[in-house]
């Protein structure tokens, strides 16, 4: 059975995976290890830590353990689900955090930062409403990030939320609300860009209260994960960015977020 890993820091809303994978199918298979968090904080050096190339390199070997030695290489493909941590390394620090990972890994990698202008790709929207957890300056990063991909952020609200523990704790009205705040009618998609937050019982609602599509972390990072697994199957109930099935991959030599 196909299986994709997931490197997920520390703990906030790592239940959105079994909750994905009851919508996926029994395959190909989620599997979510928890990589270190020497400090759980939204500040641009605890995130550059956070996703330094030794915590994943330690993430990929806890996949290859609980994967056991049947199976090489341990998963089919390999997501840093961080997006802060990926895109605080900027465009060109956070392609070489890939590369890093995939080396590591065995497998076709990515992370949730290159995972969102691939579906934004996918989608065609170059104008987006961002709806942060983050602090002003963290977001502001994200905003740059979309930028080198030639996305153009109309909106962008922060809630400057410091910690991951705390953004878990939102619930579904909160999150409905952060959305539908966030959104600006010049905006074709509404990004929600951060693992921490739950979203994956509620994407198909958060897209019919704003008409529009709704991009969420851990969607798009599980969206990404099947993308480079080879999984072509369109799903529903995950939004509209699975009614179709991901297109196929950009050439090997491609740069990290080339449209999808």
């Amino acid at each position: 059975m196909q299986s994709i890993g997931f490197l997920y820091p520390g703990y906030s809303a790592e239940d959105d995976y079994p909750t994905a994978q009851r919508l996926v199918g029994e395959s190909p298979r989620l599997r979510l290890v928890h990589t270190e968090m020497r400090e759980d904080a939204h500040r641009v050096d605890a995130l550059l830590d956070i996703g330094s190339d030794d915590v994943l390199a330690a993430g990929v070997r806890d996949l290859a353990d609980a994967a056991g030695p049947a199976e090489e290489p341990a998963c089919d493909a390999v997501i840093w689900a961080c997006t802060s941590g990926s895109f605080v390394f900027g465009w060109d620090g956070a392609s070489e955090q890939v590369a890093a990972l995939q080396e590591v890994a065995g497998a076709p990698a990515s992370s949730t930062s290159f995972a969102f202008t691939d579906a934004c790709g996918r989608l065609g929207v170059s104008r987006v409403a961002v709806a942060a957890t983050y602090p002003a300056d963290v977001a502001e990063r994200f905003v740059t990030f979309l930028a080198t991909a030639g996305i153009s952020v109309v909106q962008l609200s922060t809630l400057g939320i410091v910690t991951a523990a705390e953004v878990g704790t939102l619930g579904r009205d909160r999150v409905l609300e952060v959305a539908a705040a966030g959104d600006h009618p010049d905006a074709e998609a509404v990004l929600l860009p951060d693992t921490a937050l739950h979203t994956m019982a509620w994407l198909d609602e958060l897209e019919q209260r704003l008409g529009k599509p709704v991009l969420t972390a851990n969607q798009v990072s599980i969206w990404q994960g099947l993308r480079l697994a080879g999984d072509r199957t369109a799903r529903t109930g995950l939004g509209r960015l699975f009614t179709e099935p991901p297109a196929e991959l950009p050439p090997a030599d491609a740069a990290p977020g080339n449209p999808a």
